[in-house]
């Protein structure tokens, strides 16, 4: 074994690095084999639930790409125009940067839609932990065990077959007594969460990409995301319409008001809405606070502080009066 190979992190869940890991590669017993297939032919996993790697996972990934080759294979499903990645998206990403035109693969053909969203969400879940997801991550692993995966006789037929290309020894596995995996207080115990949070977490699954995306970089509350994940899609682009016009922050409380008008609402309505709560008025010791439009804030006040901000506010408001008062005389 070379003597940084001990070093390389494992990166996914059938990638294996021994001494001679290119001869595991073709000595990998599956009903398809192993075949070299063209990375431009290879797309993405329709509403693929993980994010790629970044920063240093992926410069590891890539260097060690570099250095080695792509020694596993990535695991795809064969279609009508091509393949669809079911298991190493990151390892073709990181194939491109280094400019392979091909991986190795192996093919897998007549896969139901559950059965193809189990190598997915499985081959995840065997190199990271549940708890190094991102929030929509988790929800999409959640609702794959609730929703998709019916019965754990095929799923754990294809776990076992991953865990043999990891060269993990299969572990011995069994239905829950034969029945279906669609008990709320099942998945809650499974993940480590009450059934409530459960629910909740699920319920992200309905949510816009955009608001999925501010969940991911913790900027809604689960509470006010999950609210929004009850009004219908067209009402939710337009509340991010609004949000991303304006810079706002979507509050619990203006997540609630707008679900409860749900399937009334048109984008006029949905600012009204919104500016009315963030109107607050206050004992008096404040006055009124109230919001800019992004595009002023980029403008006027650029790289200030709400100090600052508001002495400029003062003095425009004071000349304009005057102004005002100058004219009116």
């Amino acid at each position: 074994m070379k003597a940084n190979a001990s070093k390389r992190k494992i990166f996914d869940a059938v990638d294996l690095l021994t001494e001679d890991t290119s001869a595991q590669t073709t000595e990998v017993n599956t009903e398809n084999g192993v075949e070299l297939i063209a990375i431009d032919t290879i797309k993405a996993f329709h509403n693929h639930p993980f994010h790629l790697y970044e920063g240093e996972r992926l410069n590891d990934m890539v260097e060690s790409i570099r250095e080695h080759g792509v020694l596993n294979p990535v695991i795809v499903l064969k279609t009508d125009d091509g393949y669809e990645m079911l298991s190493g998206h990151n390892r073709a990403n990181a194939a491109k940067i280094v400019g392979l035109s091909k991986v190795p693969a192996i093919i897998k053909v007549g896969l139901s839609e559950s059965e193809a969203y189990v190598y997915v969400i499985e081959t995840n879940l065997m190199q990271r932990s549940f708890a190094e997801l991102l929030p929509s991550e988790k929800a999409a692993v959640m609702a794959a065990h609730y929703d998709k995966v019916c019965c754990q006789g095929k799923r754990n037929d294809i776990i076992r077959e991953l865990q043999i290309l990891s060269g993990i020894e299969p572990e011995e596995t069994s239905c829950h007594n034969g029945k279906r995996l669609n008990s709320l207080d099942v998945i809650a115990s499974e993940y480590g969460f009450s059934s409530r949070n459960a629910a909740r977490y699920l319920r992200l699954n309905y949510l816009i990409q955009p608001f999925k995306n501010l969940m991911d970089e913790n900027k809604i509350a689960l509470l006010a995301a999950v609210d929004v994940s009850y009004m219908t899609k067209e009402e939710q682009q337009m509340l991010w319409n609004i949000v991303d016009r304006q810079g706002l922050k979507v509050k619990p409380v203006y997540a609630e008001k707008l679900r409860k008008a749900s399937g009334d609402l048109t984008e006029e309505k949905m600012a009204e809405i919104l500016e009315a709560l963030q109107v607050k008025h206050t004992d008096g010791k404040a006055g009124v606070s109230f919001k800019l439009p992004k595009s002023l804030c980029s403008k006027y006040f650029d790289g200030m502080d709400s100090k600052q901000m508001a002495a400029v506010v003062e003095l425009a408001l004071t000349a304009w009066f005057e102004k005002k008062e100058k004219y009116a005389r």
